[in-house]
């Protein structure tokens, strides 16, 4: 895939993620109403599309109770500026197993839910993208693996192709765009695919320059990329994704800092991309036209 810059530009802002952060950071948004505050900001700052998870409002904690994506999509579906939505499909396969010595049963911390389960809530709120996960992992903790076998991703995504909502690829090593490729081929995922290089995320695709460009390789032409790194490497992956012809995304999910020792808002780390964006020459780009140019579709929920 020939490295050519991106010249219009549409910046993602993960808001909250499914990390523990929510201790950490006093900005970390956690209710529905904060969680809107917050894709409001970022689009005031010139983010054109947020990615969600919900959290409990009280404990700050990771969850996937439908009635909170439902009001959260519906406070950020009424928003001006507008925003395109990306709902996460990352939960549901959450294994965790018990010592080296004796690994099971898995624990009672595990969350595995059948694919009906895992995108219900796309089918209730029908944003425009939602994430599939193209891939299993060992994932940052000793014992946890991300599990996601390829017929439970062909089983989502088909769902979510059903619904008109377009999958966006999570893809955390170059296996996994060989299967997204795979799942193009067979027509589960309509071509061109969008995809988010995962980048440096532990144990996946590490975040030197070489392991991205090998990553690049994998997609095919025609299709539309997007590109992260976690911590300080967040803002140098803004700069590295657009100059390979993608686009870019940023927010607390990945990053809680703004520079050393300085806590960030969602809304800064969009402004800070949006300056290295058009530092380097390029646009970014309206929720409108971040529509236009994938073919999406804004509707009401069902």
């Amino acid at each position: 895939m020939p490295l050519t810059m991106s010249r219009e530009v549409f910046i993602t802002c993960a808001l909250t993620g499914a990390g523990g952060t929510q201790d950490r950071s006093p900005h970390v948004p956690r209710s529905p109403k904060q969680i809107a505050e917050a894709a409001r900001n970022a689009a005031l700052a010139g983010a054109a599309c947020v990615h969600v998870h919900v959290r409990d409002p009280e404990t700050g904690a990771p969850s996937h109770d439908l009635a909170l994506f439902r009001e959260t999509v519906e406070r950020i579906r009424d928003l001006e500026p507008d925003l395109v939505i990306n709902l996460t499909c990352g939960f549901g396969g959450d294994l965790f197993f018990g010592p080296p010595s004796q690994p099971l049963p898995i624990s009672q911390q595990s969350v595995v839910l059948s694919a009906e389960e895992r995108v219900a809530h796309v089918a209730d709120c029908l944003p425009e993208i939602c994430t599939l996960d193209c891939g299993t992992m060992n994932f940052a903790e000793n014992d946890y693996v991300m599990a996601n076998t390829p017929g439970m991703l062909r089983t989502m995504a088909r769902a979510m192709m059903a619904f008109g909502v377009k999958p966006e690829i999570e893809a955390f090593d170059t296996g996994h765009l060989w299967l997204a490729r795979q799942l193009v081929d067979e027509g589960v995922i309509a071509s061109p695919a969008l995809v988010q290089l995962c980048m440096g995320v532990p144990w996946g695709a590490p975040n030197d320059l070489a392991t991205l460009n090998a990553m690049l390789a994998g997609i095919p032409n025609g299709w539309t990329f997007s590109a992260f790194s976690l911590g300080r490497d967040q803002m140098p992956y803004v700069a590295a994704a657009v100059l390979a012809g993608g686009h870019a995304r940023v927010g607390l999910e990945d990053n809680l800092m703004i520079s050393r020792g300085e806590l960030a808002t969602n809304a800064q780390l969009v402004e800070r991309a949006v300056t290295i964006v058009e530092s380097l020459g390029a646009r970014v780009m309206t929720a409108q036209e971040m529509r236009d140019s994938l073919g999406l579709v804004k509707r009401p929920p069902i």
